[in-house]
């Protein structure tokens, strides 16, 4: 039995999607977590087993970890809490319920920069980390994925892209770094839910295929929507009060400016590419087929 926390998310719907196709031949059963029901792709209607609720509440994942062999966690982002609770707080009872139930196996859903000086003031990524530690302290076998920053954060920016030619972000128009489409993360959390062979604890970089900086990503946006497109690069203090100002936690916003400040600092440049740890999907590919879509609609 596996367990797929956030099915209807930017991972957790194409992991679902992956499993559905795979976990039958394996002999694997899957049991997801969700909120709303209605929500899970007509794909999984009668093909998992549902608990119904968050995934941060004990007594539903009593239900959920009863019998199952593998969990694939996320944490979803919490804006009205600190950076610690939000992570290692949602986790804690997670953590009672794996040991409970005798859980063996864990893929869950984290950042790069671990082993770096940046690590311990990182923000977001440092409560994701200490995550991990929480989780790999728990006895299970845990493959932690070391993610870099998501294609799929563009799509927020896709309105400023259609309207305005423009997108943000906080770091030096020039700073490559590593990006990823979620979907390769599915993949890759998918080829170990299912081939459980592994044992210990162990960091799963997730890096994409190349490094870009955001003048890199502009040109590419630019040749494949057909019109231009540039960055324009915000102050940290500008980041900080527009999100507050929304109504976001003053503790959440400042784990957002610490991760940004340190991604601009080379957080994220601390793992080699080799073929085990690049993905597949291309930007210029991910942007013909997915934020092409959003920016014309």
């Amino acid at each position: 039995m596996i367990v797929i926390t956030a099915p209807t998310g930017n991972i957790g719907r194409p992991l679902l999607s992956r499993l559905l196709e795979s976990a039958p031949a394996a002999g694997e059963e899957l049991r997801v977590i969700v909120r709303d029901p209605a929500r899970l792709p007509d794909a999984a209607r009668g093909r998992v087993d549902v608990v119904t609720g968050s995934h941060g509440d004990a007594e539903v994942l009593d239900r959920a970890f009863e019998g199952a062999d593998a969990v694939f966690w996320l944490v979803p982002p919490d804006a009205s809490l600190a950076p610690y609770d939000g992570f290692s707080g949602f986790t804690r009872p997670a953590v009672k319920a794996l040991a409970a139930h005798g859980v063996g196996h864990v893929v869950g859903v984290s950042a790069l920069g671990r082993g770096t000086p940046l690590a311990d003031r990182a923000g977001l990524v440092t409560a994701s980390l200490a995550m991990d530690d929480l989780i790999s302290g728990s006895g299970v076998a845990y493959r932690a994925l070391a993610n870099a920053s998501f294609f799929e954060n563009l799509l927020e920016e896709s309105g400023s892209i259609r309207d305005e030619g423009v997108f943000t972000d906080v770091v030096d128009a020039d700073r490559k770094a590593p990006l990823v489409a979620t979907a390769d993360i599915a993949a890759v959390a998918a080829r170990l839910l299912l081939d459980r062979s592994w044992t210990g604890v162990d960091d799963v970089p997730v890096l994409g295929p190349e490094d870009l900086s955001p003048n890199d990503l502009a040109r590419i946006m630019t040749a494949q929507l057909g019109r231009p497109v540039r960055y324009e690069r915000r102050p940290l203090d500008e980041l900080f009060t527009t999100l507050v100002g929304h109504g976001l936690n003053e503790a959440f916003v400042q784990g957002i400016v610490d991760m940004k400040r340190a991604k601009d600092q080379g957080l994220d440049a601390g793992v080699a590419r080799t073929p085990d740890t690049a993905s597949p999907t291309g930007f210029a590919q991910w942007c013909a087929l997915t934020l092409k879509p959003a920016v014309l609609s």
